[in-house]
């Protein structure tokens, strides 16, 4: 355990469960990029990949805010990062003097998810912009680990690229 992320409860009512994995997941990307300098976290450590650590904080931010934000809470907040002109801007247009400002970003990003989650039962529905059919908010809670999972996977090995630091 690092002081970045805390167990999940083994034993507690389905939405302490989900909070906690998700919390979880997040904590564990927010180890997998700690005490790295500027220059580290826009690394690119397995091309052709244009992945780097911050690129994935980035991205994830974006997904939370898509997530809860704008799908959910029904707020007008468009990607920061992705354009028409740049569909992976939230990989490609990366730089280590923005690196400390996309952290500060990503935990504001998460901090207002929460707040805007705790607003709903997870058996209220929502409509993605653009979709018929509804969307619960324990979907969306499972979505959104799964999403973390797969990412801290990618977040494991680059740091390891980086450093040799792995994960458990």
């Amino acid at each position: 355990m690092t002081e970045f992320r805390v167990d999940p409860p083994t034993a507690a009512d389905e939405r302490t469960l989900l909070q906690g994995f998700l919390d979880y997941h997040r904590g564990t990307l927010r180890w997998k990029v700690s005490g790295l300098s500027g220059d580290q976290l826009v690394r690119r450590t397995a091309d052709p990949s244009s992945m780097s650590l911050i690129g994935l904080v980035r991205h994830l931010g974006e997904v939370e805010q898509y997530w809860f934000h704008r799908a959910l809470a029904g707020h007008d907040s468009p990607p920061k990062y992705w354009t028409a002109e740049h569909p992976d801007g939230d990989f490609d247009l990366v730089t280590p003097e923005q690196a400390e400002r996309d952290l500060a970003d990503y935990r504001a990003i998460v901090r207002r998810s929460d707040e805007l989650a705790a607003n709903y039962s997870l058996d209220d529905t929502f409509h993605r912009p653009g979709h018929d059919e509804p969307y619960s908010v324990r979907y969306l809670y499972i979505h959104l680990i799964e999403e973390y999972s797969r990412h801290n996977g990618h977040a494991d090995l680059l740091r390891e690229r980086l450093d040799g630091e792995t994960g458990e």
